[in-house]
């Protein structure tokens, strides 16, 4: 099966002279939505950035968002081995963005939501834009809401890039916040407001950037600057978060990279998801979910 590399460019002059910019796109969907098809794709282009590239760019072809999230219907359609690969083939591809050897940098332009998120993430920085006057969108891992919980490193990157504390709460409670109050506590690196600036300023910031080293994983709880302050955060905010199904999901899989590491706290996402999208509860909000889609 052949599978057709994403939009990519190099700069060739300028400032951001060796930089490279892929461009997520779902055609013929209204915004980006991450599936397998996606997925592949990011993969394949991956492979064409050679080791000349001084950075790296990954922007949205959508207008409205950056990246919808994942695709609930196709989740809801796989088997449990299925959605295990799936879940797998993703954090394998993403990961690969964390390991390139040049500067990495998301450049987001509207709601970043789920595995929007979580792509933008393994990314070395974020930068955002909202023009002047327009309404603010979203940023964060709903899943919770659903009944589900991060499946691609989420619950162990968000708490490493935020206060802890509120991260780990709003993952666990499935909600979101807007692009301002990302940018308030640090999530994002940047936040302009004129969307014609957004893609220069994120190649002169992936062009500027240095690399603490390419063989490494997203920045995550584990590290030794994060582990301990992340444990105190969850063992006071597990005493505050109602005894759901999705929370505690969120929480193992937070003390699982506190304590075990990345890929341990990656295997446990995909576990805890698979098993909760079992749940009579997870499907009765899936139910309600995609009746709301149509």
């Amino acid at each position: 099966m052949t599978i057709n590399p994403l939009p990519i460019r190099r700069e060739e002059t300028g400032p951001s002279e060796g930089v490279v910019t892929v461009t997520l796109e779902s055609p013929g969907k209204p915004v980006v939505i991450l599936n397998r098809e996606l997925i592949r794709r990011l993969d394949a282009t991956l492979d064409l950035i050679g080791a000349s590239a001084r950075g790296f760019v990954l922007a949205s072809a959508s207008e409205r968002v950056f990246v919808a999230g994942a695709d609930l219907t196709e989740i809801d359609s796989m088997s449990d081995r299925e959605l295990d690969d799936y879940l797998a083939l993703g954090q394998r591809v993403y990961g690969r963005i964390a390991h390139l050897h040049c500067p990495t940098v998301a450049a987001i332009n509207g709601a970043a939501l789920g595995g929007g998120l979580e792509i933008a993430m393994h990314c070395d920085a974020m930068i955002a834009c909202l023009p002047k006057g327009a309404k603010p969108y979203q940023i964060g891992l709903p899943e919770s809401s659903l009944g589900l919980c991060p499946g691609w490193g989420g619950t162990n990157m968000l708490p490493a890039r935020m206060d802890p504390d509120e991260a780990i709460r709003v993952t666990a409670l499935g909600k979101t916040f807007d692009v301002h109050h990302a940018r308030e506590a640090r999530l994002l690196d940047e936040l302009i407001d004129n969307p014609a600036d957004l893609l220069a300023e994120a190649r002169e910031l992936a062009a500027t950037l240095t690399k603490t080293g390419p063989e490494r994983e997203p920045r995550n709880i584990h590290e030794p600057e994060w582990r301990e302050t992340v444990r105190e955060a969850l063992g006071k905010v597990r005493e505050e978060l109602p005894r759901s199904k999705p929370a505690n999901a969120v929480i193992l899989a937070v003390q699982t990279g506190i304590d075990l590491g990345w890929e341990a706290a990656l295997g446990a996402e995909r576990h805890l998801l698979g098993y909760l999208r079992k749940t009579p509860e997870t499907k009765e909000l899936l139910r309600g979910f995609f009746a709301r889609s149509k």
